[in-house]
């Protein structure tokens, strides 16, 4: 049976919607601190809070296996409709700060069930060229954690409210969900699973090849996120050192992140060519490079040289990420694709909560131009567990 040519193009266009969840708090979140008198540490709780709630959706789809025992499109929908309210609860003029961590921390468990899902689907449909798929999937899931970012930036050219993006965002990710329930049936890919198992979450660790490409996405998201969420603070240091510098701050925030979904594609079709490991380890090699090298470009003072620099560092930091999903999907049974694949996201982004809070505590003790070192370390064991088998 041929899939359907709109499948794909409907599950990407889905998964930008939705995901343009993620960072829509950090997108306004100058404006956030300001409206409820937040003081600057917030950025990293606020962002952890979506991080947290998107471990423990993870966490409590992959031990109940919701994935692989329900509809995954009627699991989209729910979590994008349920994501778009929570997203909204940010916008009540009584918030404080518990109560913002608490509308992101439920908008995070709501994308556990839209990323790894939106995969999930994928995987369903296409048995062959899973690369070159997952790659337009997260490219999406870039596009669309940059876009509220280019929302803000437009917003002083057209006096865009920053109410006005929350609302949009969450239109956005309703919109998502529909497309998905209404034109992606359940793939001829998937195997459903009866019951719950527990034990699955362990089970999918026993076998190699399954770990080291876990353990490589581990090493790739202790770096990714906390390079996205600080992505912004670091191009306020230089503009603030460099008086003469008038670059939009939001504008070069979303070609930083943004462009990076044309390396997750591109990434794809090289992968086909060079194996995907390969084309794996050399972006995460890369990516682990721009860490080290990323106090000597600040120390230049060229504005063109540290947003080129950016822009690099922004392409090959995410160019792994469709891979490594890609080898996990690979080694996992079929009726246990849907659940190894969350338990992996699962994992990886609770390293994200200590890589984005290690990076908020040394921003309050070093020159910004120097925390991004210390994200050096994972990628450099994600390279050792990828081909580990081979040294």
């Amino acid at each position: 049976m041929k899939t359907p040519y709109w499948i794909l193009p409907v599950i990407v266009l889905s998964q930008f919607c939705c995901t343009s969840l993620w960072f829509a708090g950090n997108a306004v979140m100058s404006e956030l601190l300001l409206k409820f008198g937040l003081n600057t540490e917030a950025l990293g709780h606020l962002t952890s809070a979506v991080q947290f709630g998107f471990i423990a959706g993870t966490l409590s789809f992959a031990f109940l296996t919701i994935a692989d025992r329900f509809s995954p499109s009627k699991v989209f929908l729910l979590s994008a409709l349920l994501g778009a309210f929570f997203n909204l609860g940010i916008l009540l003029d009584n918030n404080a700060l518990p109560s913002l961590i608490i509308y992101r921390f439920l908008t995070g468990f709501c994308l556990a069930g839209i990323y790894p899902v939106g995969m999930k689907i994928a995987a369903d449909y296409f048995d062959r060229g899973l690369g070159r798929s997952l790659g337009y999937l997260v490219g999406a899931l870039v596009l669309g954690t940059a876009f509220p970012h280019l929302l803000k930036a437009l917003s002083g050219e057209i006096e865009l409210h920053w109410k006005s993006v929350i609302i949009f965002t969450s239109i956005l990710a309703g919109i998502g969900g529909l497309l998905i329930f209404l034109l992606v049936p359940d793939g001829p890919f998937r195997t459903k699973r009866n019951r719950p198992d527990i034990s699955l979450f362990f089970k999918v660790f026993r076998n190699t090849e399954f770990r080291s490409a876990a353990f490589g996405y581990f090493g790739h998201m202790w770096e990714l996120y906390a390079f996205w969420a600080f992505v912004p603070v670091i191009l306020n240091f230089y503009r603030n050192s460099n008086p003469e510098s008038n670059f939009s701050i939001p504008l070069i925030s979303f070609l930083v992140i943004g462009l990076g979904s044309l390396a997750c594609i591109s990434g794809g079709y090289i992968s086909e060519k060079a194996g995907t490991n390969k084309t794996a380890g050399l972006a995460l090699l890369m990516s682990g490079i721009c860490c080290l090298l990323s106090p000597l470009v600040f120390s230049f003072g060229s504005e063109v040289l540290l947003i080129g620099f950016l822009i690099f560092w922004g392409l090959v930091v995410i160019a792994d990420s469709p891979l490594f999903s890609t080898l996990v999907a690979r080694n996992a049974s079929a009726e246990s694709r849907g659940t190894a694949l969350t338990i992996v996201n699962c994992i990886g982004f609770s390293i994200t909560i200590f890589s984005i809070q290690l990076l908020n505590f040394l921003n309050g003790k070093l020159s910004p131009a120097l925390i991004f070192l210390f994200l050096a370390i994972c990628p450099a064991f994600g390279l050792l567990s990828l081909f580990r088998k081979k040294l």
